[in-house]
Formats: C-alpha cells, structure tokens, sequence
C-alpha cells in the first residue's frame, strides 16, 4: 500500500537522530546504517508515475509508447509500529570472493534498547508525547562454529510474567508510560541438555546471532 506523507515530516523520528554517535560494532549502529536516509540517484532514480503523466499524458498513452520519467528520490527505511516483542537478526556471514564466509566479530548490544531514533515520528502503538520506546533483553541465540558445521546455544532470562505485554499483543493498547531498568530475572545458558545459571556481563559477552527484547510498559 503506498500512502502519501507529509514531506515536512516524512523523514522524521520519535528522537532526534542527530544526537546519536553510535559506536562502530554495536546494534545501535547496525540499527543506525539499516534505517539511514538514503538519496537514489542516477541508475537508482525512481520511476515516478505522477511525473510521467504530468509529462506525457494519461497512463494509456504511456504503455503504448513506452515512455517514463525517472526522479531522484530519498529513502529511509524506519519502524511505524513498535512490536511487543522485538526480534533482531544479525547478518553473521558475507562474500568472500565465490565462497561465504562466517562473521565472528562481537556485536555490542545492551540489556535495554530505545527505538525511538529508528521510529517514525507517526509510531502508531507510542502514546503522544513519548519521545522513548524501551525495550528489555530476555533471549540470545549464539552460533559457534563456520559456515560448514557448527552449533546452536541459548541464552534466556527467567522472569515474572509480564500481564501488560499480554494486553499490548492482544489488545494492541498503545503504553502510557515506561519502565527504564531491565526486567529482572536470572539468566541461563542453555546447550543440548545442560542448562546452567549465568550472570548479566556473560550474556553481553556472547556472539549474538538473535536478540529478543520484549517492550517495557
């Protein structure tokens, strides 16, 4: 579905972007490049229906003839709905030549994450006047191993159950208010069969490959 914003506010966020510094090799960057404005321009311009038809007429003459106008254009790729769980996918492999090969660099990631610079300022599930949107780590998948073989382990936190993240997934109530400090919990490691009590710092440390975070309400 294609909507027409306002361009005043098309390519504006919940918090200011301009005072991020993300650190090179956390999710805050990762977050930051895959949610940069980008400008599409010569071989990337847009082919731009209201330009065409303001150029040549209605569509019917254009596909008869073929012809069409092409724009430069700008494009952000930015979150309009805050989901209740937040589930983020490090891309852990890149080209190396015809081959792929495994990323094993460590990717900085913390206990409670604001999306509110990678929201649009229109977010649907924020309530007016929220400039954060917080969420708290409860799961890590970690792969060891390369490309060829390896293996899979968990981390997950134990914790209470959480009664207004269930109203926010089943009744989408938009949050009035925000908790600030991680839900507490004790966490664990989890390989196989063998399941072992772990602390916060050792979490941080993994080679993370998946990120849960569940919203803070």
């Amino acid at each position: 579905e294609v909507l027409t914003e306002d361009p005043e506010t098309a390519f504006f966020t919940l918090a200011n972007r301009e005072d991020l510094n993300p650190e090179e090799g956390s999710i805050h960057h990762c977050l930051y490049q895959f949610t940069r404005n980008e400008k599409l321009t010569e071989t990337n311009k847009l082919l731009c229906d209201v330009c065409t038809q303001r150029h040549y007429g209605p569509k019917k003459n254009i596909k008869s003839e073929k012809k069409y106008v092409y724009t430069n254009a700008k494009k952000q790729m930015l979150i309009s709905l805050a989901p209740p769980i937040l589930t983020l996918h490090l891309k852990r492999f890149q080209q190396a030549g015809f081959n792929l090969r495994k990323v094993n660099r460590h990717i900085k990631f913390p206990e409670v994450i604001d999306l509110a610079p990678f929201c649009t300022v229109k977010c649907k599930n924020v309530a007016e006047g929220n400039t954060k949107v917080l969420y708290s780590l409860y799961g890590v998948v970690e792969h060891s191993g390369t490309m060829r073989s390896g293996h899979y382990t968990a981390y997950a936190k134990m914790r209470s159950m959480n009664n207004r993240l269930s109203d926010l997934v089943l009744r989408g109530q938009s949050p009035q208010a925000l908790e600030t400090e991680p839900v507490k919990g004790q966490w664990f490691h989890i390989s196989d069969t063998h399941v072992q009590a772990v602390s916060a710092s050792k979490v941080l440390s993994s080679q993370a490959y998946l990120l849960f975070y569940e919203r803070l309400l």
